[in-house]
């Protein structure tokens, strides 16, 4: 019996543990905070940078099927046809050879459509998007983003 005592004891003595403490845990727990709080809003900022690079994008493809369109009718669609005129003859136009767009065209990188006029202000059309608020003017992701 007392042999059998002596190698419980022996075998817990020897007997290599496994596992981390509390105190590491709670380090790495620190760490892993402290490098998320370091990268989160360089991630997030890239984030609004892209919105409004897909944004321009939008634009400038926009203004290429808009360049067609009036070559093939001769002028660009009105304010009242839109940018739907791009996917859709308006009515009484025999020269229209689109769609000029391979789908409907799409809403800006934060769900509100974009805004045409024709004549516009600034040139023969006004093609642009409010930005991230949706209000006219702005700064930063809230600025507008415009074709002029």
């Amino acid at each position: 019996m007392a042999r059998l005592i002596d190698t419980c004891i022996m075998s817990r003595k020897n007997r290599t543990t496994f596992g981390f403490t509390l105190l590491e845990l709670l380090v790495v727990m620190v760490i892993i905070g402290l490098l998320a709080s370091y990268v989160a809003p360089r991630y997030f900022s890239q984030i609004g940078r892209s919105e409004i690079r897909t944004a321009q994008a939008q634009i400038e493809a926009f203004g290429k099927a808009l360049d067609t369109y009036r070559l093939d009718v001769g002028q660009y669609p009105t304010t009242e046809q839109g940018l739907a005129a791009l996917n859709n003859r308006p009515d009484g136009l025999g020269r229209w050879a689109g769609p000029y767009l391979q789908k409907p065209a799409p809403m800006d990188p934060w769900g509100q459509p974009f805004h045409y006029k024709a004549p516009g202000e600034h040139g023969d059309y006004d093609l642009f998007s409010y930005g991230k608020d949706g209000q006219p003017g702005g700064s930063g992701e809230a600025a507008d983003i415009t074709n002029w």
